[in-house]
């Protein structure tokens, strides 16, 4: 099975926990359904990403990365890559790409989807990442790295987070609750 056929497998069969969530699976099915490279970054200007959100044992926090080129916090995340064969093996690679964890309990079942504007993505203009995000949960005492797309990377405690984005709190309840 090809990454697309994949991806646009999951979307269809992925019961979103909200009638927003409901939308932005619809956008993504009907985006894949289009563009038979809608899961490759040169797909212009809409895109399938993946990525991870990384909690710890406890569930009282989170590890985040500074992105280098936006300069905000994320979890982890990025475009496909030939070697991936699901959405689920993107969004782990990216995790342990990026956060420098070989070890996650990773769930497979995605977690949130968020359409969000990247202005720096492709030269050719604006592009619309539609990021499907899983959630895993890091073993205690597990030692991170930076990885050279992250300005930095860090354990944050959900209840003194930095400014993030209105959806990554959402992702956030979706993690402690799938590992509680």
């Amino acid at each position: 099975m090809s990454l697309h056929a994949d991806a646009l497998a999951v979307l269809s069969g992925w019961v979103a926990p909200t009638p927003a969530q409901d939308e932005l699976r619809q956008r993504y099915v009907d985006h894949l359904a289009a563009h038979d490279d809608g899961v490759w970054r040169g797909c212009f200007p809409d895109h399938l990403t993946a990525g991870t959100l990384v909690v710890d044992e406890s569930g009282e926090h989170v590890l985040l990365n500074l992105h280098r080129k936006a300069r905000r916090w994320f979890a982890f995340g990025g475009h496909c890559e030939p070697g991936d064969r699901t959405l689920a093996d993107a969004a782990l690679r990216e995790a342990r790409e990026e956060s420098g964890l070989a070890d996650l309990r990773f769930d497979p079942v995605p977690a949130h989807l968020d359409e969000h504007a990247v202005p720096f993505c492709d030269p050719r203009g604006e592009v619309r990442h539609l990021d499907v995000r899983f959630v895993a949960q890091a073993p205690a005492g597990a030692d991170h790295a930076t990885s050279d797309e992250s300005l930095d990377v860090r354990w944050w405690p959900v209840d003194g987070l930095p400014e993030l984005e209105p959806e990554m709190h959402e992702l956030i309840a979706v993690a402690r609750a799938r590992f509680a």
